[in-house]
């Protein structure tokens, strides 16, 4: 065989491989996973600062058909959902790439918020979907330190400054005012489900879909919360193709955070300036604040 011919057929082989690579399409993968907002020491959360630069190199990619969001979250704070959900939704309509969420264990409270910043979401028949409120929780200490006879030294300028002071009692008027903050942001909360699930939403009143209650994925798609039941490759292949290039967007980390011991980087970030008692027990704390976020929906 002459050398011309042997180069026309390696060329040949070249442009239909190159071909088949360009034309196949691209979705990548975002994980949004734990409790919305700061974490204690050593305990990451979900906040726009945390997953900014991820989902920048989320909707970057050339040739992206779909940007998918994998969610498994119980919520937290409900303005870092707002902002996470904002940010997904402003790279979204820039780039004019579809987002389809993905939900795994649960998706409640501000998880379902992120998740709604999607074009459409899925689920398994058993995630737990929903818990559209608002919640505030706390603890009464003011018989215990009277029973040990201590005494707490306080003062403060504005008389709303120790609103709902937990070694003091409960005053009505300051549960008044925390319900009327409550209100306010649980009328965002609907607001945006309403906005973002359209005409999709069955059951459409305070005492079904927004009374605070959770479902399972088969009775979600029913109330219009989510679009269907599936897994993320399944659907994805059967929409794409199954060439489709699905890519995770890892979590960027610097060099002391992936060579060091995690004590060591925590002090060269500049958080060794309390003492380890301290900081382990505020850790211990945080610990049991997110198992406790968990904990409601039997995880």
């Amino acid at each position: 065989m002459s050398q011309s011919v042997v180069k026309s057929a390696k060329s040949w082989i070249g442009r239909k491989l190159f071909g088949c690579w360009r034309r196949r399409s691209r979705v990548t993968v975002l994980r949004l996973s734990g409790v919305i907002g700061g974490g204690g020491f050593g305990r990451g959360g979900l906040t726009l600062h945390a997953v900014a630069k991820q989902l920048e190199r989320a909707f970057e990619p050339s040739r992206l058909a779909a940007v998918a969001l994998v969610i498994n979250s119980p919520g937290g704070s409900p303005v870092q959902s707002a902002l996470i959900a904002r940010r997904i939704r402003e790279l979204a309509d820039d780039k004019k790439v579809p987002v389809l969420a993905f939900i795994e264990d649960v998706a409640a409270s501000g998880g379902y918020w992120l998740a709604c910043a999607a074009d459409e979401i899925f689920a398994d028949q058993n995630s737990v979907v929903g818990s559209i409120g608002v919640i505030s929780a706390g603890f009464g200490f003011q018989e215990l330190i009277a029973r040990h006879g201590i005494e707490r030294r306080v003062h403060v300028t504005g008389e709303r400054k120790m609103m709902l002071d937990p070694f003091r009692p409960e005053n009505p008027e300051d549960v008044e005012r925390l319900l009327a903050l409550q209100a306010d942001i649980y009328d965002s909360f609907k607001e945006m489900v309403r906005l973002r699930r359209g005409d999709r939403l069955r059951g459409d009143d305070d005492d079904s879909i927004f009374s605070g209650e959770v479902w399972l994925g088969r009775r979600a798609v029913e109330l219009g919360l989510i679009d269907g039941l599936g897994e993320l490759t399944t659907l994805v292949r059967a929409r794409y193709g199954k060439k489709v290039d699905i890519r995770e967007i890892e979590e960027e980390r610097g060099w002391l955070a992936r060579h060091l011991p995690f004590g060591a980087a925590a002090a060269a970030k500049g958080r060794d300036s309390e003492d380890l008692g301290g900081r382990a027990i505020r850790a211990a704390l945080a610990a049991i604040e997110e198992r406790s976020w968990w904990a409601r929906y039997g995880l």
